[in-house]
């Protein structure tokens, strides 16, 4: 039998518009008020401004060539000017695809090809790698923050583009359950219904500051923090990068009163003495995503801090938000209740039937915030998203009798660093590459500040030798900083099914 759960709280009425007009259709209510305040530059961006530098943007992007349905790659730090590349190309009609500011040229090469991308936007600091990747992708020039983007502003004539629903807004990517990182066909339909899910029901205060320290690249800092924060009228306090005196200068200067967080910065909250040295009492909610986060841990925060902390659930082929804990009612480790809209069904893995109540099984969930699928990918759209419409988690959940959901494991085999996804078939892929490396497998091992880490089990050719050191760095050569390989482990073979499918448990245990 089907068992479908839903949300307790009321379905709202999902938007239809440009995503861009829904994130900015209050702005002319406090023209004012400070949008963004960036730290870096100690600059404070009004709503007025932002919003007349975005569509002066997306003209100068038109008279550039920019033509509805292409695609702009931004690989920068968090910045106002982040939102204006994001907004500016949305505006013109075409897609952003967010980009790690840490990646090298080959992983950003591998992204701006098979998305498609024809013009790319970057921060000073990331202009090498940015311009060795634009070569290889075919990219003829690469804009800069503070420098050739800017110029795109002083374009007069704003562009009329028709936006539907269900094209493409934005292009993160993510490696879904398992294997390599694919583009998320997320539409505009998704991302200002999520955000529309998500504000009917987390409190949001008038003049809210939030703290923006989570990249803008990832789903988490793109919807959750900027996009939401922006549609209800807050001020985002941005950091390029966190470091945790920075953080808490900026919390007390600023009275920031929301603080979007992953666990590793929960952890610091409630374990670093220099905490005590600061004025954190303007904080009111802390919101932890991305990895789960701990029951005792989130207790010690919130008594350590005096905010509530609490936690949610979501993905990046989810818009992202699906499930929130409600303030006034938490459960201990629980992810909280499904937002307006969504439904849920906990499944066995292995049977594909519901599982009885009261049981673990696999979550999945439909509604109006499952990514439209996966670029050029109809396969993995189809293992991730079914005939009925229900997206495929990979993460095992239980609820109970009044409609918490607890995460107890996850049947994918991603690595969650810091709440950043580390896909093991990509690591796996690369050492394979190393001509010393007969055989690889990468599982993740536990670590209190992080998380997870990645562990390497090699196998060495006959004949050749290799140390842990020399597997460390190979990889750190290729890949961004959260994907390397932290602790390497030489074995005679990598145990595997009949099917030639890793079998990651035997490793594990």
């Amino acid at each position: 039998m089907t068992t479908i759960y839903r949300s307790p709280h009321p379905d709202i009425v999902i938007p239809d518009g440009p995503l861009t007009s829904y994130v900015f259709e209050h702005a002319d209510r406090y023209p004012d008020r400070a949008a963004f305040v960036d730290l870096a530059t100690a600059s404070t961006w009004t709503y007025s401004e932002l919003r007349d530098r975005i569509h002066r943007t997306a003209a100068g992007l038109a008279a550039r060539g920019f033509k509805p349905g292409d695609v702009l790659g931004v690989m920068a730090p968090n910045s106002p000017d982040y939102a204006v590349a994001f907004h500016g190309a949305a505006v013109a009609g075409g897609t952003a695809t967010t980009i790690n500011p840490v990646y090298g040229p080959e992983e950003i090469a591998f992204q701006l090809r098979d998305a498609g991308a024809s013009m790319l936007v970057t921060a000073a600091g990331g202009l090498e790698p940015a311009s060795k990747a634009a070569a290889e992708a075919g990219i003829g020039e690469v804009l800069v923050f503070g420098g050739s983007f800017d110029a795109l502003a002083g374009t007069e004539s704003i562009p009329q583009v028709p936006v539907g629903p269900h094209d493409t807004v934005v292009l993160p990517y993510s490696s879904g359950t398992t294997g390599l990182p694919k583009g998320v066909m997320l539409t505009h339909r998704n991302c200002a219904g999520n955000i529309a899910q998500t504000c009917a029901v987390f409190p949001f205060e008038e003049h809210d500051v939030i703290i923006a320290v989570l990249p803008f690249f990832h789903i988490y800092g793109m919807q959750v923090i900027m996009n939401s924060g922006l549609r209800v009228g807050a001020t985002l306090v941005t950091m390029p990068r966190f470091d945790l005196v920075g953080f808490l200068q900026a919390v007390q200067e600023h009275r920031v009163t929301v603080a979007y967080l992953v666990p590793p910065i929960v952890l610091a909250l409630a374990k670093q003495p220099i905490v005590d040295d600061y004025d954190l009492s303007s904080l009111r909610i802390v919101m932890s995503g991305a990895a789960p986060l701990g029951a005792e841990l989130a207790a010690e925060a919130e008594a350590r801090i005096g905010a509530k902390v609490f936690q949610g659930y979501g993905m990046t082929e989810l818009s992202p938000v699906t499930h929130l804990c409600p303030l006034d009612d938490p459960r201990p480790g629980s992810i909280g209740v499904l937002l307006p809209n969504c439904e849920a069904r906990l499944v066995d893995a292995d049977t594909g039937e519901d599982v009885p109540e009261g049981s673990d099984g696999e979550l999945w969930l439909r509604g109006p915030m499952v990514m439209k699928g996966y670029l050029n990918n109809a396969e993995a759209t189809a293992v991730t998203i079914d005939a009925d419409d229900w997206l495929h988690t990979g993460d095992v959940a239980t609820v109970d009798a009044d409609g918490h959901f607890k995460i107890v494991d996850r049947v994918k085999e991603l690595i969650k660093y810091k709440g950043f996804q580390v896909p093991p078939a990509e690591l796996e892929a690369l050492l394979l590459t190393h001509p010393a490396i007969a055989d690889a497998a990468v599982i993740p091992v536990a670590d209190e500040e992080a998380g997870e880490i990645p562990k390497a089990f090699v196998v060495v050719k006959p004949g050749h030798e290799l140390t842990e050191d020399e597997v460390r760095a190979f990889v750190a050569e290729h890949v961004a900083s959260y994907k390397q390989v932290r602790i390497v482990e030489f074995i005679a073979e990598v145990p595997k099914s009949a099917s030639g499918k890793i079998l990651r448990r035997m490793l594990r245990s």
